[in-house]
């Protein structure tokens, strides 16, 4: 059997393993990364990734640094204001708008946003230009055995891996995970997500939206115009059930359903893209590292699709395992740095995903009443402008 040495194996070839093999490589480290399927790189291809990412402010100096930044900026729609709609009312149409806007507490947007069929091209790209990184799709973990001095991986292709790091970014059903033995906590809230992208006459001006109604939030985050029309990316969380009806609607049909959820904002949307369906939960590892393993992203937490949380906290994960390696080499991947590790991360990442699970529960309500408490709470929390830029701060990881 093929063995093969390296610093860092990077289990998970989605945009948080791939940025992860970006940023080790360069920093110097020696990387293989590996993910069972290639990755899809064309919006029209037929499994292509057709939710967005917005990366909010402290996840930029991340992709920076790992060289990944300047490939994106040219592709990413700044994300400036954060625009919250209770539409909760008798009829589907705003009763309450708030606008969060980026230059109350900054001179840079809250993000910017693209689309992860995009990212993923041009991540593999990057990594194609870095000679100490070894990409290798359509090749899995199989196994793991790890000791004090370093991990042995089993892959597909029948090679063994000698790391003294591996990265687990797998996913929510992490292989790496489990045979590290470390436990997760889920809550399943029995909600959907469809994802898609729509063009619209008018311009988004750089404002993300979320409109608050019931079942879930319906939010509207900028793209890059698309075929010379303004454009967004849509997640509309719903009951199982009813993303189930959504879904199977011809495109007519579906156009007049987002028209009345949008609450007719952007005017009519037109769909751009596939509709994709995703489950909802919330997901949290027990530990975030193991012998020689540490867990980032969805292998270590998920969470719903609110306030563009989950990939920032993903390479708010990162930033830390970047700096624990930089700051003493000699010792990547041992205990004493994973344990560094995991007290940085795990309560603040139990913390955030409270507070979610708490936002995505208010979405939900149905009732009219519990539908005008949530107003209410809203017009009490933005007229209080120390509170409001704290919650903005908050929701980008500034301290």
């Amino acid at each position: 059997m093929k063995r093969r040495t390296t610093d860092v194996l990077v289990s998970g070839g989605g945009v948080a393993g791939l940025t992860a093999a970006a940023a080790f490589g360069a920093a110097g480290f020696s990387v293989i990364c590996v993910d069972p399927a290639a990755p899809i790189t064309n919006r029209e291809e037929h499994g292509a990734d057709l939710r967005s990412t917005a990366f909010l402010q402290p996840s930029v100096p991340v992709l920076r640094a790992a060289g990944l930044w300047k490939r994106l900026e040219p592709f990413a729609a700044p994300l400036q204001v954060m625009r919250i709609i209770d539409a909760g009312g008798p009829k589907p149409e705003p009763r309450i708008v708030k606008d969060f806007n980026a230059s109350d507490i900054s001179d840079q947007p809250f993000g910017w946003n693209l689309p992860n069929w995009l990212l993923r091209r041009e991540m593999v790209a990057a990594l194609a230009d870095l000679p100490n990184v070894d990409f290798r799709p359509g090749i899995s973990t199989l196994g793991l055995t790890t000791r004090d001095t370093e991990a042995l991986v089993t892959l597909s292709d029948g090679s063994r891996v000698s790391a003294r790091l591996v990265i687990a970014a797998d996913g929510r059903g992490s292989l790496i995970r489990d045979a590290a033995g470390i436990s997760v906590t889920t809550t399943r809230y029995g909600q959907k997500a469809l994802a898609f992208a729509v063009t619209h006459p008018i311009p988004h001006q750089n404002v993300s939206t979320e409109i608050h109604r019931s079942g879930g939030p319906f939010t509207l985050v900028p793209l890059p115009d698309h075929l010379g029309s303004p454009s967004s990316a849509i997640v509309w969380m719903e009951s199982g059930p009813e993303i189930a009806r959504l879904a199977a609607l011809d495109q007519s049909e579906f156009e007049d359903e987002i028209a009345i959820r949008s609450c007719g904002i952007l005017g009519p949307l037109t769909l751009a893209s596939r509709r994709t369906v995703w489950p909802i939960i919330s997901q949290l590892a027990t530990r975030m590292a193991a012998e020689r393993v540490a867990l980032m992203a969805e292998a270590s937490h998920v969470v719903p699709p609110i306030g563009a949380q989950g990939l920032n906290m993903s390479l708010a994960d990162l930033a830390k395992l970047i700096e624990l390696a930089k700051a003493s080499p000699n010792d990547l991947g041992s205990r004493s740095m994973l344990a560094a590790y995991h007290d940085a991360r795990h309560l603040d990442i139990s913390t955030r995903l409270r507070g979610i699970d708490a936002l995505n529960r208010a979405s939900m309500l149905g009732e009219p009443m519990m539908r005008d408490l949530r107003a209410a709470a809203l017009n009490a929390l933005y007229a209080l402008s120390p509170v409001r830029k704290t919650l903005m701060k908050v929701g980008l990881g500034l301290r």
